[in-house]
């Protein structure tokens, strides 16, 4: 179909080049998007195994899925919907899993900031893998780790097939208009009533207010231009970085543009949460201490933008006296490949309810990872095209930000630039967290660098990188000549 379709699409270039070169690259685009959502629709779903002999660890929880009848011949449990696997805490650690926000590639939104494109398929999944790093900060910040969806268990499985047939025909279609010269018509949703009033049982009261954090909080990842915290703004942002729509993000640049990001978000609701990016693999406390200090009024009003009229979700007009702190690491474990030594680092780390996750993945192909059984990554995968989603609507659908399915990886196979992200509370907080990494960072018998570092005072006071050129910087905990690597490509200190 891709083919077929590819070849008029060709030819039609071809004929369409007298007409003017903007024309010309807007139908490039046109077919290059088409490609990337049939190419990226096309997610054939296997299942995956998990032993019943080892825990699974899913962002900092402990679950255990050992068979309760003995006569049970599997070695092995399935997601799914086999008997078997609901056994054990199967079902609890699927409904902890399904209940994390899931943004994955979406089409058919309006053509991001200095570009034409309106889908992110293809080059956008690193953006989306932080996207999900922050949701789970956010989700942490508001709801509590002890959260889940209501209704998470009752999530479908992803049906391919039906999917791609799907995508493919209305992807066809769009071009065959873009061909004709005829403008798209767009359906506009009708506005829902408004929500029934919370019930007077406590109880219920606090599972409706939940509910609507859980809406707002999935509100602000929008594929829309005034979502605070959506694919928009994050490539309004990295505009201002160099960056393009269509580049390669890499895990280092999508940190600094999450931090940007919650900075510049002018939601009220977003006014106790910061974020902090380390620097050369070097924790700063005093910068982090800083940060959770929340400024004076007034000061961050005068830096950020008016607030926009939006459907965007309302809080406290007054600002906290502190604040919390998202903390960034990006760190590199090893040179080409990811040294093994730092696989159990990597599983330490998961174990931790604080921590955030990781966003990293294989060579240019992102991924967001929140868990590990033995020696495997689990992982959330962006990399799966869906329809856009007006979230101006009252009672949008929650459905496609939630996954049904976990995906496995081999650590072995994981790319040794990454961002690791904690959640600091409080100032309180941020003392046991550097506490408790300080000893996880110990370095280790055959390892002796860690994978960063914690120091006291700002980085100000120590200034270590002045007068390198940023592209031939050595990592600062690397020593032996023979072991030394650059930055480059998709990992940049900035």
């Amino acid at each position: 179909l891709v083919l077929l379709y590819g070849n008029g699409c060709f030819l039609s270039l071809v004929q369409m080049e007298n007409k003017g070169s903007d024309e010309v690259e807007k139908l490039k685009t046109k077919f290059m998007s088409v490609w990337h959502n049939v190419k990226y629709s096309w997610v054939l779903k296997s299942k995956t195994s998990f032993s019943r002999n080892s825990p699974v660890f899913l962002l900092g929880r402990c679950y255990h899925f050992k068979a309760e009848d003995v006569n049970c011949p599997s070695e092995d449990c399935h997601d799914g919907a086999d008997e078997d696997f609901i056994m054990g805490n199967v079902e609890t650690f699927r409904k902890d899993f399904a209940s994390r926000v899931w943004l994955t590639y979406r089409e058919d939104f309006a053509p991001l900031p200095g570009s034409t494109l309106t889908s992110d398929c293809g080059w956008g999944c690193m953006l989306r893998a932080g996207q999900m790093m922050l949701a789970q900060a956010l989700v942490l910040h508001f709801l509590g780790r002890d959260w889940t969806w209501s209704e998470a268990l009752s999530l479908q499985p992803l049906d391919a097939e039906t999917r791609t047939t799907t995508a493919a025909k209305r992807l066809v279609a769009s071009l065959e208009a873009s061909l004709q010269g005829t403008p798209r018509t767009s359906e506009s949703e009708p506005c829902l009533a408004a929500q029934a009033q919370a019930s007077a049982s406590a109880e219920e009261a606090d599972a409706h207010l939940k509910e609507m954090y859980h809406r707002n909080l999935v509100s602000w990842f929008g594929d829309v231009s005034l979502a605070p915290l959506g694919l928009h703004g994050l490539v309004r942002i990295g505009l201002r970085m160099g960056k393009q729509a269509g580049d390669w993000y890499g895990p280092a640049v999508v940190a600094h543009i999450l931090k940007k990001a919650v900075k510049e978000a002018t939601d009220p609701s977003l006014a106790g949460i910061t974020a902090y990016v380390s620097q050369d693999c070097t924790v700063y406390s005093v910068d982090v201490m800083d940060c959770h200090k929340a400024p004076r009024a007034g000061e961050s009003s005068e830096e950020r933008p008016p607030v926009a009229q939006n459907s965007q979700p309302s809080s406290a007009p007054t600002l906290p006296e502190n604040r919390a702190v998202i903390i960034l690491i990006p760190v590199r474990l090893g040179g080409e490949r990811t040294n093994p030594e730092y696989f159990e680092f990597a599983k330490s780390i998961l174990s931790l309810e604080y921590c955030i996750g990781i966003i990293g993945g294989k060579p240019k192909q992102a991924c967001y990872f929140v868990g590990f059984q033995d020696d495997n990554l689990i992982y959330m995968d962006p990399h799966y095209c869906q329809s856009f989603v007006n979230i101006s609507t009252s009672d949008f659908p929650l459905q496609s930000y939630h996954c049904p399915s976990p995906k496995k990886m081999p650590f072995s196979k994981m790319d040794p630039s990454c961002t690791i992200g904690f959640y600091s509370k409080s100032v309180e907080d941020y003392e046991k967290i550097k506490e408790e990494l300080s000893k996880l960072l110990q370095p280790s018998p055959k390892e002796k660098y860690p994978a960063f570092t914690f120091v006291q005072g700002r980085s100000a006071d120590y200034d270590l990188s002045a007068g390198l050129n940023a592209e031939k910087r050595e990592w600062p905990f690397i020593r032996d000549a023979r072991r030394c690597v650059t930055t480059a490509g998709d990992f940049v200190l900035l």
